[in-house]
């Protein structure tokens, strides 16, 4: 069977990142969450995560202003409200009203932890200088946590337009780290 051509604009479906999260921030008191599903890991140790956040979207000013944030991962259960976060703006909707979103304080930086998500990771940036021209920051992990209740829970990953994958078997093999 011979390959065909693939429209460009569906490039980024077949390489997209890892799972959806919840990028929570705070500006002024007053915390904002959206969607994010355009991360990577950089570095082990000290955790290093880069994540591109639009500079049209509410969560950017707070996120260059403050340089902290927490990364929440959300159970694949999650996955309606988590859309439905995505598609509004912390600019107009109150989204932890809304979405009726459990918190608890953080322990090293102002935006809350989310409780329904099964892991949070408190982060502080640093490294902005491509955020200008691509709206790259680069996080550094401070403190991260899980319910160890729900530590093997499955994730979501998007597969663009409204199309998700989740998590399926895992399998194990030799590898020289344990």
């Amino acid at each position: 069977m011979p390959i065909r051509s693939l429209p460009l604009d569906r490039a980024y479906q077949l390489i997209e990142p890892g799972p959806v999260v919840l990028l929570v921030t705070s500006r002024d008191g007053v915390p904002n969450v959206m969607t994010m599903s355009w991360h990577m890991m950089m570095e082990f140790t000290p955790p290093q995560i880069a994540c591109i956040v639009s500079n049209g979207n509410h969560s950017f000013a707070a996120l260059k202003r403050t340089k902290e944030c927490v990364i929440a991962i959300p159970p694949a259960r999650f996955a309606k409200k988590v859309v439905a976060i995505g598609n509004c703006s912390g600019a107009d909707t109150d989204k932890f009203a809304r979405f009726k979103l459990a918190t608890q304080p953080a322990k090293k930086v102002a935006p809350p932890l989310l409780l329904d998500c099964f892991a949070n990771l408190e982060c502080r940036v640093i490294d902005t200088r491509m955020v200008s021209a691509y709206c790259l920051f680069v996080l550094e992990v401070v403190q991260a946590w899980i319910d160890p209740e729900r530590e093997h829970a499955k994730t979501i990953h998007h597969q663009g337009w409204g199309k998700f994958a989740v998590d399926g078997r895992t399998i194990t093999l030799p590898s020289d780290k344990a």
